[in-house]
């Protein structure tokens, strides 16, 4: 994901989430629907990666899949000011104490093993991913297990289709079941149960 497209998804949770806050005060990060969550995020995800649903990318040349641009730290760093001010925005209408600048460079560590997956080892995504959910909910990361795992076979799904030219919609159903295993857990994990 480059950092350009790390700012788009910034200002679009930021839209969301600035949306959600609106006129209600402070918000319990804990109390959300899991099911809703994970529906804007595949349809998010869909919008993003696929130009047309079912529509096939050209191959890359010589049959090849298109490489990952591989980026060093300081160009990923330079999303840092946006997710820093983005968690301060969630943070001053949440009821949920958190250190922001954590949380920021949490999102950003998880961007990074995602993008240049060939140079972390297997599980270091789903650590990252469960290292974000507790810095923001100030608990063990052991506790987001469930929802680190399904969120990162959900990106490995999508990141496979697309890597051989195309997400299929059968894929995408699997990335959406995923996506909702994965909020349902962290709305269990945070408030004892699911809705």
């Amino acid at each position: 994901m480059g950092v350009a497209l790390l700012c788009t998804l910034a200002v679009l949770l930021f839209a969301w989430i600035v949306s959600d806050l609106s006129g209600r005060g402070r918000h319990d990060l804990t109390d959300f629907d899991p099911h809703r969550v994970a529906r804007l995020e595949t349809a998010m995800w869909r919008s993003y990666y696929a130009d047309r649903p079912e529509t096939p990318r050209p191959p890359a040349p010589h049959g090849r899949p298109p490489r990952r641009n591989s980026r060093r730290r300081a160009e990923y760093e330079r999303a840092l000011p946006d997710l820093q001010r983005f968690y301060s925005l969630v943070r001053r209408g949440s009821s949920v104490a958190f250190p922001v600048d954590d949380a920021a460079r949490r999102e950003l560590e998880w961007w990074i093993v995602h993008r240049e997956h060939a140079r972390h080892q297997p599980g270091d995504l789903e650590r990252a991913l469960a290292g974000l959910q507790a810095g923001i909910y100030q608990q063990p990361e052991a506790v987001f297990a469930d929802h680190a795992r399904a969120r990162a076979e959900a990106m490995a799904l999508c990141d496979a289709g697309n890597e051989a030219g195309f997400v299929s919609a059968r894929d995408w159903i699997g990335i959406g079941i995923l996506l909702d295993r994965s909020w349902s857990a962290l709305r269990a994990s945070v408030s004892g149960g699911a809705r």
